[in-house]
């Protein structure tokens, strides 16, 4: 098994490195389901030529990074060259990829401690569902592999968007997740959530995973993370002041999140509603899609997967790649690499021939339907919509499909595999 990680990563990073210099890196960094107003590499670097000239890059309506990223970006464009630049990507995709694989070793590890300490609850006909040992080592390979050969994962890494720092930090956070550090975990989340606001929804199950099993000592625990999270975020705000001597910086980074005033496609589905959107609807419509993709889903899964932190921020990050105002494949390709840790679950998924195909499908026609809208102009924005809403689609069944495999898993280890009516087996018959 060392091997074939030596043999995916060397692979993924060849990919990568070939690309990253290659002529196809700037067709795909112009590509709109890879880079948005909030990733781009090309408003990152307009940006800090603006702050270089010491000129304000948030007077306009170009640069949304925080003022942390913008100082990071500046020491980085200037210390190396563009060769080096693309290095930096590749090394924290890299990372990404090492973190996530030591996550589900760990998690799988847990579960497997777990399943075996509730053994006596389970019914007699458990044993089809008992996760195998080998688990524990094959689910990392795959989360590895997943992440490292994913064209989501590794167009976003060659067009150099933010995504890839984001990705990571959101890794480190999980990675705390099952290891139960408070400290690092808070840390990581705060800043994968400092240029967005979605990811904060993952204090959730970083509150539930950091909690003792004494359930006296929960609350204080949950008061502890989240004041340290909010101590962490207050912090990183304040240095975010200090560095541009005022707070423009915030409508420009979560206003303009906040509003959508861009509406350049992409694949999500804000673009399209608020292109047709009467202004004096507009408000309340921005408040119903923004409380859908940050806040809605948070309370009601966190109670029903309390038992399952890992499975819980898995569904939260799936629902913000889909709901977001500007998600991109880069969003998408994470979640993606973290499904084999959930393995155990894939016996009760019913839909993974039909969104596997809706994937590929989406995947060729959203540059096939762009080309013929913008360039051939043979077809109009309902066609790109049109896939948008069907790659939406796709990924929403995907999570509903996970989360009633997860569900049944835990009916079926109490009650059994057999439907009985009236003693007898129950089946299905079509008359």
């Amino acid at each position: 098994m060392e091997k074939l990680l030596f043999f995916v990563y060397s692979i993924g990073i060849l990919i990568r490195i070939y690309l990253s210099f290659s002529d196809f890196s700037t067709s795909i960094a112009d590509r709109v389901e890879v880079s948005t107003p909030l990733n781009s590499w090309k408003r990152v670097i307009e940006g800090v030529s603006l702050y270089n000239e010491n000129i304000n890059p948030y007077d306009g309506d170009l640069f949304h990074e925080t003022p942390l990223a913008l100082v990071f970006f500046s020491h980085l464009t200037s210390t190396f060259s563009d060769f080096y630049v693309s290095l930096v990507f590749i090394v924290c995709d890299l990372i990404t990829a090492f973190v996530l694989y030591y996550t589900s070793k760990i998690y799988t590890e847990n579960l497997l401690k777990q399943q075996t300490k509730t053994k006596h609850v389970y019914n007699k006909e458990f044993n089809k569902l008992l996760i195998p040992d080998d688990f524990s080592v094959i689910n990392p390979f795959y989360v590895c592999s997943v992440y490292m050969l994913n064209p989501y994962t590794v167009f976003s890494c060659i067009a150099r968007t933010t995504t890839v720092f984001n990705n990571l930090f959101l890794a480190l956070c999980l990675y705390s997740m099952v290891k139960r550090h408070r400290l690092l975990g808070c840390l990581s989340l705060v800043l994968a959530s400092l240029p967005t606001f979605y990811t904060f929804g993952l204090l959730a199950p970083l509150m539930i995973s950091c909690a003792p099993i004494d359930s006296k000592k929960k609350t204080g625990s949950f008061i502890i993370t989240f004041l340290t999270c909010g101590t962490i975020s207050c912090s990183l705000l304040y240095l975010c002041y200090t560095i541009m001597n005022e707070w423009t910086f915030l409508d420009s980074v979560y206003g303009f999140i906040l509003n959508v005033r861009d509406l350049k496609p992409n694949i999500g589905l804000f673009w399209y509603f608020f292109t047709e959107m009467f202004e004096h609807f507009r408000a309340l419509f921005v408040c119903a899609f923004q409380l859908n993709a940050s806040v809605l889903y948070v309370i009601p899964l966190s109670i029903r997967l309390r038992r399952d932190p890992l499975l819980l921020a898995t569904s939260l990050l799936t629902l913000t790649a889909v709901f977001k105002s500007y998600p991109s494949i880069g969003d998408v390709g994470f979640y993606l690499s973290l499904l084999p840790i959930h393995r155990h679950l894939f016996y009760f998924m019913q839909q993974a021939f039909i969104v596997s195909c809706f994937f590929v499908g989406c995947t060729v026609f959203a540059p096939t339907v762009w080309h013929l809208w913008i360039y051939s102009r043979s077809a109009n924005a309902n066609f790109y919509f049109g896939v948008t809403l069907a790659f939406a689609t796709t990924q929403i069944f995907l999570i509903t499909d996970l989360l009633f495999a997860y569900i049944k898993r835990e009916f079926a280890l109490k009650h059994g595999m057999k439907r009985m009516i009236n003693g007898k087996e129950a089946r299905l018959m079509l008359d």
